[in-house]
């Protein structure tokens, strides 16, 4: 199959994206791996997630939030705004698509991917003028170093950032979070060790985001949630080692250490964009486009509103280029 633009990933990033390049007519296609849109949001967000960027940095393009949404939405409002943003503009992603390679062929200046149906299992080719990265920062399990802080500290953090340096305004939040952690006094026998980069620094150079602490180490201040130091040895069925030689039952054992950038597993020209490390290699705010018609969208680290600025950096640059060339 041929298109004009190739879209892999139909996360937000993906979305926008598409819907960016559909206002100016360009026509478009999204593979997506999992059987429905935004997977991370409706099959692996637990319950009561409430998301803690404030709202007027989790919307998309060409769709903003009313005034009778609250400041702060919950994981359920926000998945129903994306079920009404694919609703409304009518967007339709080839799903159980999962793409195992992609190169540049010089020959005819055109992305050849190759994606393995999960459905029948055949391997279908795809071929495009323009190739978008739209898969996210979260691909591989990661373990981060990470800071806390609460929902209100990052909403401060993010609303400074639009005017001042990021060195400034993490001075200021880290500031805030000692001032609200003193009374906890030392937590680095619970494990708990801040990093020396502030934490927008830290999200904007590793892509590492700070934990929101919503009570959970007044939980581990009143023994109610437990942290073992150091590291997992081995895990034999329900028995865990750890490093310091402690071993322990337990009924569950859930994997929470983040994730890492998978890109540079099927992208095989990765270098025209991205470091080895499945990050863009050009410095924001040129990050998101590569040689060879090669672009990324939701590789930002500022989240949701970082990748609905990246589609429509996208869409503008690809339709100046189809309006001045043979495409």
């Amino acid at each position: 199959m041929e298109t004009v633009v190739l879209i892999v990933g139909a996360g937000p990033a993906g979305l926008a994206t598409s819907v960016c390049l559909n206002q100016h007519s360009i026509p478009n296609v999204i593979l997506e791996k999992e059987d429905i849109y935004a997977s991370l949001w409706k099959k692996r967000a637990y319950d009561r997630l409430k998301l803690h960027l404030a709202k007027n940095f989790c919307q998309l393009p060409y769709m903003p939030h009313g005034p009778d949404v609250p400041t702060f939405m919950s994981k359920d409002l926000f998945i129903k705004y994306l079920d009404a943003y694919v609703t409304h503009f009518d967007i339709n992603p080839r799903y159980n698509r999962t793409v195992k390679f992609s190169t540049f062929e010089v020959s005819n200046d055109k992305w050849r991917v190759e994606a393995e149906n999960n459905v029948t299992g055949e391997t279908e080719v795809y071929w495009s003028d323009f190739l978008v990265v739209a898969t996210g920062e979260n691909g591989d399990g990661n373990i981060p170093a990470r800071h806390v802080l609460t929902k209100e500290e990052v909403y401060v953090g993010m609303s400074l950032l639009k005017y001042c340096s990021v060195t400034m305004v993490d001075a200021l939040v880290m500031m805030m979070a000692s001032t609200r952690l003193f009374m906890y006094g030392d937590l680095s026998k619970y494990g708990l060790f801040r990093p020396k980069q502030g934490p927008f620094a830290t999200k904007l150079f590793t892509g590492k985001a700070p934990v929101i602490d919503v009570g959970t180490i007044k939980k581990i201040l009143e023994g109610e949630i437990q942290v073992i130091n150091g590291g997992i040895r081995s895990i034999q069925g329900k028995t865990l080692t750890f490093e310091n030689g402690l071993k322990q039952d337990f009924d569950a054992i859930v994997f929470a250490t983040g994730y890492k950038s998978s890109v540079c597993n099927w992208l095989k020209n990765y270098e025209y964009m991205m470091k080895e490390d499945g990050f863009p290699k050009k410095p924001m705010p040129k990050h998101w486009k590569g040689e060879k018609n090669l672009y990324c969208a939701g590789f930002s680290r500022k989240g949701i509103a970082g990748a609905a600025q990246d589609a429509m950096y996208v869409a503008e640059d690809i339709r100046s280029i189809l309006a001045t060339t043979k495409y």
